[in-house]
């Protein structure tokens, strides 16, 4: 009878490892998808990370909130014509701090363009993110993520600091 209690805990265990792990995965596709999400111009791909309700504040240029909002700064004017000329959103890994069905984290992300009269690229920004994430029936979503340009501003750099 110990042995399969011994079991039993090892098996709990193993599950829940399992499942972290899951949820780090899925959440770090889930980053790893905006770029793509909006270097295609695909705006219904880019809002479908988000929450219905959920915001993104791009300090201090835009606040969003809701698909829609997401969808419409992919499909407009400004934003077609960085993808137009040559444009890429590089997110660096984030660090993930999951509890329960909730999770934050953090992770710079690089605005990279192309100079075709240097005939090279060049990084327009690097910023700092923080973002939190739920998760929800279609998987994990964020629920907030907040980017600010890493321009000397200390409650920017403030973003990065690992909680403690």
């Amino acid at each position: 009878m110990v042995e399969n209690e011994d079991l039993r805990t090892v098996v709990t265990a193993l599950m829940n490892r399992v499942r972290a792990l899951e949820d780090q995965i899925e959440i770090m596709q889930l980053v790893a998808q905006y770029g793509p999400a909006v270097d295609s111009g695909s705006g219904a791909a880019a809002a479908a990370l988000w929450t219905e309700d959920g915001t993104f504040d791009a300090v201090p240029q835009r606040h969003m909130r809701g698909r829609e909002e997401i969808a419409g700064m992919v499909l407009g004017d400004g934003h077609q014509s960085l993808i137009r000329n040559g444009c890429g959103h590089v997110l660096t890994a984030p660090h993930i701090e999951i509890d329960g069905d909730n999770a934050t984290g953090r992770n710079y992300a690089l605005n990279i363009r192309w100079d075709s009269g240097a005939d090279r690229f060049w990084v327009a920004r690097v910023s700092a993110n923080t973002w939190r994430w739920v998760r929800t029936a279609e998987g994990w979503r964020t629920v907030e993520r907040v980017n600010a340009n890493l321009d000397g501003t200390p409650e920017h750099r403030n973003m990065l600091a690992p909680s403690m």
